[in-house]
């Protein structure tokens, strides 16, 4: 039917109306055509209906997470807050003064005697009707299940990862199906593609840069096997940034509402040995400001962090009036409602101080998120080996020229101290040209690696894997502020130059950093903690958050569109075929990045 048209621009047109960009968050599903201004954006949630009366309902938890109670997580919080002051308090005004901190006993009294006005006495909020008994519900219906009805909601992705988990709906034959109803859904009520048309179209999916080759496996399958797509491309988060943001190299700060990652994107590429995971993001931040504003005596007390419709509210609040302006200080009055259904409207006053401040800062002292003996820096992991798979590394790493193996093992016995580190530090070197290079820079990267088991999570003791002593001290079990985060990111660089690059490109994406004045503190915090070498040779430090003006949490998403118009695009497809037949060997031929 295309015959007639020469101009390849009008059929990539056309293809690209086919091509359907699926770029699924933890909290978030941004979904739509590769022709679409702007994605779909669904709360990536499912309630499913229990099989039987009287089951245990079963929540997955939002804002809060494992590590929260332990008898340190108080005292870890304090001190988090401690230097969260002491750096509010270093640094000046823009006037040249110092900030008066106020302390929370000012708001306290205020607070607590506020009562709440009566707007009207019906809310005008109402819980998703499930009359008819539905199987399942999705998106914001899901969110607005009346917790009395007999329905168990499930996130399929908590910090960047399939949420899989010992408890109802946690296998990943669970999770996955869950993820398909949820997509399915989305495809047919917005992007109004009937399922069984899917077989026209084609998908481009975005994955985390520290992925689970396991996992990713599964959802191409699910995508091209189960939900009938013709083709898919898969590629990483961070290189869709940069081709949404129009950049040709950026170091890329993704913080998102579970899990922020960084990592360093040159000419397309994901620099393997820059990639960190941080496990935390704006739902911590949120959760940290509730806990800032209840020293403050918050005035509406029946808050609870279990309740979905109080953690939206948090979000809000968090979203309206936290900052990262210094300028911005003393005590403000603010006002804020709540609509929940069967209930009034409510009008709520109340003063808070610095606490605005104080809990965007804890993504630069995540200590003050008090989070207690869980994984918190997860860098590149290394691979498992896939049976199906007969060239995955361990293959290219059997198959590797003796010459290289032997002055690979001199310089490993010098670094090494434990056996069996050694088939794990030379994980995939061989694939990626740009490390060949650079032995030595890979050393590094890898060594550190190591002590962080990560996505696949096996669950070895740590000390198997440490290598360096430097890089068990830098990274076990300690949560990265942001800006140290960033800078490892860039120190791992194979050359100085592509550091250079780094340093005046900080793109930072996702919807966790969208506070007042985040640009300047985070440009502000980078040149003061960024080495002195470069400092005489980086002519400015640049830190984007809104390019080209626009949305930072739709970047990688628009990324996705822009890929599936381009030409270089045109080989990374697999087609159902094509998996069927030769499956998971597909991703390492066709994946435009190292599998």
């Amino acid at each position: 039917s295309l015959k007639g048209f020469k101009e390849p621009l009008l059929v990539l047109q056309i293809q690209s109306n086919f091509i359907v960009v699926i770029h699924p968050g933890s909290t978030t599903l941004r979904i739509g055509r590769a022709t679409d201004t702007l994605p779909v954006g669904i709360p990536h949630v499912i309630a499913r209906r229990h099989k039987q009366q009287g089951q245990a309902a079963y929540r997955d938890s939002w804002l809060l997470r494992d590590g929260l109670n332990k008898p340190e997580s108080t005292e870890q919080r304090q001190n988090g807050l401690k230097m969260v002051d002491q750096a509010i308090w270093s640094k000046k005004m823009s006037n040249g003064a110092r900030r008066i901190p106020v302390s929370p006993d000012q708001a306290r009294s205020y607070n607590r005697q506020m009562r709440p006005a009566i707007l009207d006495h019906s809310s005008g909020a109402k819980w998703t009707n499930t009359s008819n008994h539905p199987e399942f519900l999705v998106g914001e219906e899901a969110l607005y299940v009346n917790p009395l009805d007999s329905y168990n909601i499930h996130w399929p992705i908590r910090r960047g990862q399939l949420n899989l988990h010992t408890g109802p709906g946690g296998s990943l034959t669970a999770v996955l199906a869950d993820l398909e109803v949820i997509w399915s859904h989305a495809i047919q009520k917005y992007l109004e593609i009937p399922l069984k048309d899917l077989k026209y179209y084609r998908c481009i999916l975005l994955i985390p840069d520290i992925y689970n080759k396991q996992h990713v496996k599964e959802l191409v399958n699910m995508i091209l096997m189960k939900m009938g797509f013709s083709g898919i491309v898969v590629h990483q988060e961070s290189v869709c940034a940069t081709f949404g943001s129009g950049l040709g190299s950026a170091c890329i700060v993704d913080v998102g509402d579970q899990k922020t990652s960084v990592c360093c994107v040159e000419d397309g590429v994901s620099h393997r040995n820059t990639r960190l995971c941080l496990a935390y993001g704006g739902s911590d931040v949120s959760r940290c400001f509730y806990w800032l504003m209840q020293r403050a005596g918050f005035p509406y007390r029946d808050c609870q962090l279990t309740n979905k419709l109080d953690c939206l509210l948090l979000q809000h609040l968090k979203e309206t009036f936290c900052h990262l302006d210094q300028d911005i200080s003393g005590l403000q009055d603010h006002e804020f409602q709540i609509r929940h259904p069967d209930s009034p409207a409510l009008l709520y006053q109340f003063r808070l101080g610095d606490e605005k401040l104080q809990a965007p800062m804890a993504l630069f002292y995540p200590a003050t998120f008090g989070i207690v003996g869980q994984k918190m820096t997860t860098l590149q992991h290394r691979s498992q080996g896939d049976p199906e798979d007969p060239h995955d590394e361990h293959y290219l790493l059997a198959t590797q020229s003796k010459q290289e193996q032997s002055s690979k093992a001199t310089a490993d016995r010098k670094s090494m101290s434990k056996p069996g580190a050694f088939e794990g530090d030379m994980r995939g070197q061989v694939t990626d040209i740009s490390e060949r290079m650079y032995p030595q820079e890979v050393e590094l990267g890898s060594s550190q690696s190591d002590c962080m088991i990560s996505g696949n999570d096996s669950e070895e003791p740590l000390t198997a894997h440490v290598s360096r002593k430097t890089a068990v001290s830098q990274f076990e079990g300690k949560a990265l502020g942001l800006d140290k985060a960033i800078l490892h990111s860039i120190d791992c660089c194979a050359s100085d130059d592509t550091k250079k690059k780094m340093y005046s490109s900080i793109l930072v994406v996702g919807g966790g950093l969208m506070f007042h004045k985040a640009q300047e503190f985070l440009q502000h915090r980078i040149l003061n903690k960024m080495p002195p070498s470069f400092r005489r040779v980086v002519e400015n430090v640049e830190v984007i958050t809104r390019p080209k003006d626009m949305d930072p949490r739709l970047i990688a998403w628009k990324g996705g569109a822009v890929l599936a118009c381009l030409d270089t695009t045109q080989e990374l497809w697999i087609y159902q075929r094509e998996w069927q037949r030769f499956g998971v060997r597909m991703l390492r031929e066709r994946a435009a990045f190292v599998w």
